[in-house]
């Protein structure tokens, strides 16, 4: 599309889709999707529609959330709404357009909740309440849009909030409007989003540099690999919009080489952005000026901390570096650069377009807005929720996931990923924030959620993300490198049958010493999941003790 202006831009009309009036195939082609063959069933729909000599509307589209059931098909004929349709074979995708134009009813198999049934999307009609709803702000484009035409986007009111920053706002009205809505880093350590973009503002330094984190690395979690391949956009602007305020002109996505779809579709947003003038020299006509480039992790999960994440961005090895000073100040080739995950970033245009008070009345207490979280694990419905913060664990993994896939009790619930905890499930009616959750010894995280049944081994998991840390460890520091390597050692043993009562004594002490001496975050969480462990199932681990030697 050509170059817009701003009045263009602000002047754009947003309504009903230019293909309202025919009927609208949409195939979820997220990773979750192909993996199950979405590509062969959206071959087979545009090649029946094409056969046909149908005037219909195919198109792909991002994850939905309901990863279990892909691949899913949305079908919608004009003045009727929208039906989902999971676990598409070839045969029911025939069956769906014969139905569709021969004008007889849609199938009734294989017809699952949709996203009017399962969420409210920010900025549509509330629809009536039906028990745990999810509340989409991060994933409002997410099942909706085609991710690969900016057009989609902006029907929907993409690049509005740019168009009212460049119009009417100063980067310390912006700053203002992110304090007042509360929003906190969403990448785990929940850092006061205004706070972190006003210290890099008022750094001193030849250049400001923004950086957005898509280092994802947490077992079970691809919670902003699917924003980036389902709504590229959102990000892209986001990151526009920290540009403006720290008066960067140059902005960096770092995402793991393992995303290869996420790479495409944001490379793509990025052209589009630039011939569209959302992008470059000028933005818009105005005098600011702003350009973005993809850089390629390896996947170590150490990257996913800042310093590592700078170090690995500047060609170096990915190692953590003592703070401060904070990358705030002395970040990116020692400029102040501002580093936010790609959640934190989707959120900004909605908080900018709709204001920091809306945004703030969502959630509860100091935890403000909404959380994605990835549940998978021993559960019924495995995929991706936005919640309104707030909302129990209960609601998320029984009310809106369906409970354990057995039909059994849950035993407990892992947080945060590797550095997490475990959460028994009689702390299930537990609200889900920053404070409730470290109250329990686990935390936010950047939003993995396990759920683990009766038939799960506590002290087998506590080794595995132990070992996980352990191999992903950078070794640069003395209580990590040594602490977990020792702690691995004396689970080994306990896990086996030949642990001692002195070896659980041996593994607090080594734990408590890592949280408080190691480098970095992945040394400081690592102890974590044990901790938390032997807080509410010792007696698993007493079961395998041993008065015995070695």
């Amino acid at each position: 599309m050509p170059r817009m202006t701003l009045a263009e831009l602000q002047s754009r009309t947003l309504g009903p889709s230019p293909t309202a009036d025919r009927p609208k195939i949409k195939v979820g082609m997220s990773t979750c999707g192909l993996a199950a063959g979405a590509d062969g069933v959206f071959d087979l729909l545009e090649t029946e529609v094409k056969r046909r000599a149908l005037d219909w509307h195919v198109s792909r589209t991002g994850c939905a959330g309901m990863c279990s059931m892909e691949p899913l098909v949305e079908v919608t004929l004009p003045g009727e709404r929208a039906v989902m349709f999971g676990e598409v074979t070839a045969e029911l995708a025939s069956r769906l357009v014969a139905a569709c134009a021969d004008g007889t009813a849609l199938p009734a198999d294989h017809r699952v909740p949709g996203i009017a049934e399962l969420a409210r999307v920010a900025g549509e009609p509330v629809a009536a309440e039906g028990g745990p709803r999810q509340y989409r702000i991060v994933m409002r484009n997410c099942g909706v849009i085609d991710p690969e035409e900016i057009d989609e986007y902006l029907d929907r009111g993409g690049y509005q909030a740019l168009a009212k920053v460049l119009a009417s706002m100063s980067p310390e009205q912006v700053i203002e409007e992110l304090k007042v809505s509360g929003l906190r880093g969403r990448g785990g350590a929940g850092f006061p989003a205004w706070l972190k973009w006003s210290l890099t503002r008022e750094s001193p330094g030849e250049e400001h540099l923004i950086v957005c984190n898509g280092d994802e690395g947490d077992p079970g979690a691809y919670m902003d690999r699917s924003v980036l391949e389902g709504d590229p956009h959102a990000v892209l602007e986001g990151m526009i919009l920290g540009g403006y305020v720290i008066g960067a002109k140059q902005g960096f996505f770092y995402i793991r080489a393992e995303y290869p779809l996420a790479i495409q579709r944001i490379e793509k947003a990025i052209r589009q952005a630039k011939a569209s003038g959302l992008l470059g020299a000028n933005i818009l006509g105005s005098d600011f000026s702003f350009n973005v480039e993809v850089r390629l992790g390896a996947g170590a999960f150490v990257c996913g901390e800042e310093t590592a994440l700078i170090a690995s961005l500047e060609g170096q090895r990915g190692t953590p570096r003592p703070r401060p000073p904070y990358p705030s100040v002395k970040g990116l080739w020692g400029q102040p650069t501002m580093i936010n995950n790609v959640e934190s970033l989707a959120n900004l245009s909605q908080i900018i377009t709709r204001g920091g008070k809306w945004f703030s009345t969502i959630g509860l207490g100091n935890s403000t807005g909404t959380k994605v979280f990835a549940v998978t694990g021993k559960v019924k419905h495995a995929g991706l929720v936005e919640i309104p913060m707030g909302m129990t664990l209960r609601q998320v993994v029984e009310g809106i996931c369906g409970g354990t896939s057995s039909g059994g009790p849950i035993k407990a619930v892992q947080t945060g990923g590797p550095s997490g905890g475990l959460i028994p499930g009689r702390e299930l009616d537990t609200p889900i924030t920053y404070e409730h959750l470290q109250r329990l010894g686990s935390y936010m995280g950047s939003g993995g959620m396990i759920v683990m049944d009766e038939t799960d081994d506590l002290v087998e998991l506590s080794r595995f993300y132990l070992g996980f840390c352990v191999d992903e460890s950078c070794g640069k520091c003395a209580p990590c490198r040594i602490g977990g390597t020792q702690m691995l050692r004396l689970l080994d043993r306990i896990a086996s049958g030949k642990g001692r009562e002195e070896d659980l004594a041996t593994i607090r002490r080594l734990a408590h010493a890592m949280q408080k001496a190691s480098l970095c975050g992945l040394g400081q969480g690592a102890p974590s999941p044990v901790l938390s462990a032997l807080r509410y199932f010792e007696p698993e681990f007493r079961d395998r003790l041993t008065m015995g030697g070695d």
